[in-house]
C-alpha cells in the first residue's frame, strides 16, 4: 500500500525553521526517523520511506506555499494513490501552539496551501494534518508572524510534541485516519 504525505512550506534558507514551514520539519523528522533521504524530483523533495510494509511517499513541494497543490497532484497521479491515502501537513493559526487536529474535508482556512490544493483537486475530499502555530500577533502582521521563525521555547514545545506528530502519520498509514483521529487529537 501506498501513501502520499504532503507537507507544506517554502523552499529557500530564508524560511528555514518558520512556522510557515512546519510541514517540511514534520516530514524532515519521518524521513531521519525511517532512515530514508529527500532527493530533488519534480515540483518537489521527494522522499520514499517505508514503514511496516508500507510505502509512504514523503513530499516537500518546492513550487512554494501558494501552488503547493501542483505537486500534490503531480505526485498523487505519477504514484497512483488514491485520494484516500493522501496526507496534508500544515500550519494552523487557530490552533495553539503544538495542538494537534486531523481531519477529512473542510475549507482552505484562508491557508494558500489548501487553496492550492483544493483548486487542483477540484475538491477538498483529502485528509489533512493542522498544526497550530498560535495566534500572538498584532493586527496586520499575521504574514510578518507566520514567516517568522521560531522562538526558542517554541522551538523547545514543538521538539516535544514531535513524536505525537509522528505517531500520527504513521497511524493514518498503518490503521486509518479514525484511528489516527482518535489517538491524537486534543492531546
Amino acid at each position: 500500500m501506498k501513501y502520499l504525505i504532503v507537507g507544506l512550506g517554502n523552499v529557500g534558507s530564508e524560511y528555514t525553521n518558520t512556522r510557515h514551514n512546519i510541514g517540511f520539519e514534520v516530514l524532515n523528522a519521518l524521513a531521519k526517523e525511517l532512515k530514508s533521504d529527500f532527493e530533488i524530483g519534480r515540483h518537489a523533495y521527494v522522499s520514499n520511506a517505508k514503514f511496516k510494509g508500507r510505502n509512504l511517499i514523503l513530499v516537500k513541494p518546492t513550487t512554494f506555499m501558494n501552488l503547493s497543490g501542483k505537486a500534490l497532484k503531480y505526485w498523487m497521479t505519477q504514484e497512483a494513490i488514491p485520494i484516500e491515502n493522501v496526507l496534508v501537513i500544515l500550519d494552523d493559526l487557530a490552533l495553539p501552539l503544538g495542538k494537534l487536529r486531523i481531519k477529512l474535508k473542510g475549507g482552505d482556512g484562508n491557508h494558500n496551501g489548501l487553496t492550492s490544493i483544493i483548486e487542483n483537486l477540484g475538491n477538498s475530499d483529502f485528509y489533512r494534518m493542522r498544526i497550530g502555530i498560535g495566534n500572538d500577533f498584532k493586527r496586520g502582521f499575521q504574514s510578518d508572524y507566520v514567516l517568522g521563525k521560531w522562538k526558542a521555547d517554541e522551538q523547545s514545545q514543538l521538539e516535544e510534541r514531535m513524536p505525537l506528530f509522528l505517531e500520527a502519520i504513521k497511524t493514518f498509514c498503518t490503521q486509518n485516519i479514525q484511528a489516527a483521529m482518535t489517538q491524537c487529537n486534543n492531546k
